[in-house]
């Protein structure tokens, strides 16, 4: 078999990908799902736990209020169909980040069902199926140590932290999602940012994928033209958006491979790998009859009332979509524009920019110029390049206020995403202030006039555009901290061609 990947140029001629998407977000609640622990991230492990979310024997669950009401937010803004009638169920497996050797969740009978989730990508839009949006509560965590990757395979010991377990956790599976092409990496990319803005736009999760309260298992198949779709692989856990992309690629790749080489897709888990942009096999996937679920006996079934419901739905805020169509005609962006301030995962970057005082113009050449380039270089999410939106504003208004040009404003964000503090404080103590003043400049001037006499014949005799020349060179002496309109205006002065 060969091992060679073919071009991705070359796989979306021979194949069509279908893709599909699991997201599970933890809820912002205060107390776990079942039990009245504190959910805040980042504790002492197994110090945020009892009887209840350890499964200790004689202890009941109780459901969590806030996290249905939550769950069903997050349908109604996926328009989905609100179940009048629910229940839980335990879904039964043997892992250590487990306590109970089962989790309470949702199986045939889920809170939310049959929604859609519109995203654009290239200027069109594509349109995601939801299949279904139901509760459940995660696991605990599982490290281990000992070893080089971090796996349980080289591993010398395995350490369980029950924190997390518990926690509210609101899983969100698409219908699968044919007929992208090469664009399916995008789409998939696109769906889980559009999913984020509207979680974090209802306030019911911070959505840090860093954290793991974001999470996607990326399902992924390759069948022919005209063919039944192929076998799917699901890549476990991506955690970031840039990875939703990657992951999707890099398996509509490797399975190309195995099926031009006459080989079969086994369906499985996979593992994605930052560092190479790889997938790795995880373990067979389990069906549904694996799991043996069977209704939760510990927990009374779910009867939404329909007047909460429609009070729950009336009182959803505006949705990311229709919010950046809004602030589309506010900022006076074309659609090419617009698109790519959403391809630069922007919007809200820009926005908090704007509100923190600098124009709409000046935030959008912040965020998409020097800080996109330095995202790019580095390989993480605009949001984290190390610069905040009040620190751009403050730049910005220096910028405006005279006290830096261009070139000294990109040496300050510099010492910014460096971490060395605000723009103020970089400028004063690197000493990077535009001089402006006069005697200091005039000084720099008849320097530069008396070092390019011939220069400064053609402006005596009415060229004054050579007075560029002569800018340039006091720039230079004061490493570039004049401001190059005064030292014009006092050029074509000494020189009598103002």
């Amino acid at each position: 078999m060969t091992t060679t990947l073919p071009a991705y140029d070359e796989v979306v001629a021979r194949y069509e990908p279908v893709i599909g998407l699991e997201t599970h977000v933890e809820l912002g609640t205060n107390t776990k799902m079942f039990c009245g622990c504190p959910t805040d991230f980042g504790g002492e492990p197994n110090t945020r736990v009892c009887p209840v979310c350890l499964g200790l024997p004689g202890s009941l669950p109780v459901a969590n209020k806030a996290a249905i009401e939550a769950t069903i937010r997050i349908g109604l803004a996926l328009n989905c169909s609100i179940a009048s009638w629910c229940r839980f169920a335990r879904k039964n497996y043997f892992y250590p980040d487990m306590p109970k050797n089962f989790q309470i969740s949702q199986y045939d009978e889920p809170l939310c069902v049959d929604g859609y989730l519109d995203v654009e990508v290239n200027g069109e839009l594509v349109r995601i199926g939801i299949e279904r949006v139901h509760l459940e509560e995660d696991t605990g965590k599982t490290l281990h140590v000992g070893g080089a990757t971090g796996r349980i395979h080289g591993a010398t010991e395995s350490l369980v932290d029950y924190n997390r377990a518990g926690i509210p956790l609101v899983e969100i599976v698409t219908k699968p999602v044919p007929g992208t092409g090469a664009l399916a990496p995008e789409v998939a990319r696109a769906y889980v940012t559009e999913l984020r803005d509207v979680l974090r736009s209802l306030g019911v999760s911070d959505v840090r994928m860093e954290e793991g309260s974001l999470r996607c298992d990326v399902n992924t198949s390759l069948n022919k033209p005209g063919e039944e779709w192929g076998t799917r692989t699901e890549t476990k856990n991506v955690n970031s958006l840039r990875s939703v992309e990657r992951a999707v690629r890099s398996e509509m790749l490797r399975q190309a491979m195995v099926l031009d080489s006459g080989g079969r897709i086994t369906q499985e888990t996979r593992h994605f790998h930052e560092d190479t942009g790889d997938t790795t096999p995880g373990r067979s996937k389990e069906t549904a009859t694996d799991y043996r679920y069977f209704p939760e006996p510990d927990l009374v079934p779910l009867a939404p009332d329909a007047d909460w419901v429609a009070g729950l739905k009336a009182a959803l805020p505006e949705l990311p979509r229709l919010h950046r169509r809004r602030l589309q005609q506010e900022w006076g962006l074309s659609d090419a524009d617009m698109q790519s301030v959403l391809n630069a995962g922007a919007v809200e970057l820009i926005e908090a920019t704007v509100a923190a005082g600098a124009t709409p113009a000046a935030a959008r050449k912040w965020w998409l110029g020097e800080l996109s380039r330095r995202a790019n270089e580095t390989g993480v999410e605009l949001a984290d390049v190390g610069a905040t939106p009040a620190q751009v504003a403050e730049l910005q208004g220096l910028v405006d206020a005279g006290k830096l040009n261009d070139k000294l404003a990109r040496t300050v964000l510099e010492g910014v995403v460096a971490g060395e503090g605000t723009p103020t404080d970089i400028m004063t103590n690197r000493g990077l202030e535009v001089v402006s003043d006069t005697g200091a400049l005039t000084a720099a001037v008849d320097e530069a006039i008396a070092a390019n006499p011939d220069i400064a014949d053609k402006i005596r005799s009415g060229k004054v555009a050579a007075a560029g020349a002569l800018v340039g060179a006091v720039m230079k002496t004061t490493r570039g901290q004049a401001d190059a309109k005064t030292v014009r205006e006092l050029i074509l002065e000494r020189l009598g061609a103002s």
